[in-house]
């Protein structure tokens, strides 16, 4: 049995100062400090009085520290798991990007074979695949490759249903609610983003089991009195949103309006990080497009947002200077939220006895310094 003690423990609502957790690979107990003299344990970390909290879950990344999800090298996607633990993300959905099918089934591929249980892991855990694209709006394609957009047809993925838990689809587009009803039935999250709908489309789609939008407010048609668009059908529902937090992509102002119409519990704070997450500025590429860095920017050459360079905890430190919000429910937008979204509340998400011990030690900061994964240790600032 190991333990974490002298911390401030997130449980739920409450941040319990001066306690610990015990743990093997699952979360055994919650207990105070003064009771870990009635245990057996072994190996010990002192907490110094930082939080300790649930290890993050980031829905939507393509990749980080050089990486991609969509590299033919089917070491990229180990590259990303090892690097994002620096961040407090200790499980995540690689995403892919439009790109020829062979390239997106290779892709597909490579994590399948990640997730296989006998692989050796040391970083993040994969949880599945987000597919984002090649069912997606010609107008509203973002830093998508054109060449590449198909219309919905849910053959094309069927062979991954398995590994795929979130497609980002434009629902306007031909075929596209036959295969979210598909997607239904087969437990995949049908995600409305990169879309030219109308609001009236947006609903329908929405009706038929689309319940999620992709980085909101990005590529999707906007909210206007008139025309409400993507923005308001998301604003109108019960979907869950995602948000890419860098104050870049979404300003602050508007980060607030939506966690005013939607409450904290329909958002998910993501990434959409590329390779050059982690690393200096300089020239990189993305979905096979090139990508200029600079000042924290992720660009095309045109001056077209081409994902992000954002670390999960500085989405956690951003939004918590944007909206005022306690740290505990800024937390459950990284934890609790994107874990029950994806179904593995069961594992994932809290520090409920049980569940994976996957926690992250950080400050008032966001400043991670320890994150653990099943009960291993697997990143500490001191040694880097």
């Amino acid at each position: 049995m190991k333990a974490i003690y002298n911390a401030n423990v997130i449980q739920g609502n409450a941040i319990l100062p001066h306690h610990a957790v015990l743990f093997t690979e699952k979360i055994l107990a919650v207990v105070p400090d003064a009771s870990l003299a009635a245990y057996s344990v072994g190996e010990s970390y002192d907490a110094a009085g930082q939080y300790l909290s649930p290890g993050f879950v980031d829905i939507h990344i393509h990749g980080s520290a050089g990486s991609d999800t969509m590299d033919k090298n089917n070491q990229a996607l180990d590259r990303v798991s090892e690097s994002i633990a620096r961040t407090g993300v200790t499980s995540f959905l690689p995403t892919t990007m439009t790109m020829d099918l062979s390239r997106i089934e290779t892709a597909l591929d490579h994590i399948r074979t990640r997730m296989n249980p006998e692989q050796e892991k040391k970083g993040a855990e994969i949880l599945g695949a987000h597919l984002e694209g090649p069912f997606i709006s010609q107008t509203y394609k973002g830093a998508q490759s054109a060449t590449y957009i198909l219309s919905p047809d849910f053959n094309k993925i069927k062979q991954y249903t398995d590994i795929i838990r979130i497609v980002t689809l434009a629902p306007e587009l031909d075929g596209s609610i036959p295969f979210i009803e598909e997607c239904r039935r087969h437990n995949i999250i049908a995600s409305i983003g990169h879309s030219a709908a109308e609001y009236e489309e947006a609903m329908a789609a929405i009706a038929a089991g689309a319940s999620h939008i992709t980085h909101t407010f990005n590529a999707l048609t906007p909210l206007n009195h008139r025309k409400p668009g993507v923005v308001g059908a998301a604003m109108d529902s019960d979907v869950t949103c995602e948000l890419i937090v860098d104050n870049l992509h979404v300003h602050p102002a508007a980060q607030r309006i939506l966690l005013k119409t939607k409450g904290i519990n329909k958002i998910i704070l993501v990434t959409d990080a590329m390779r050059a997450c982690l690393l200096e500025d300089g020239e990189y590429d993305l979905g096979g497009q090139t990508v200029f860095v600079k000042n924290n920017e992720a660009r095309l050459p045109g001056g077209v947002i081409a994902g992000s360079v954002l670390k999960l905890n500085e989405a956690v430190y951003n939004f918590r200077q944007n909206t005022g919000l306690p740290l505990t429910d800024v937390l459950k937008a990284v934890t609790v939220n994107p874990a029950a979204r994806i179904g593995v509340y069961d594992r994932k998400g809290s520090l409920d006895a049980g569940k994976d011990a996957d926690m992250v030690l950080f400050d008032d900061q966001i400043a991670i310094s320890k994150t653990f994964v099943k009960g291993s240790l697997i990143w500490r600032r001191d040694e880097q």
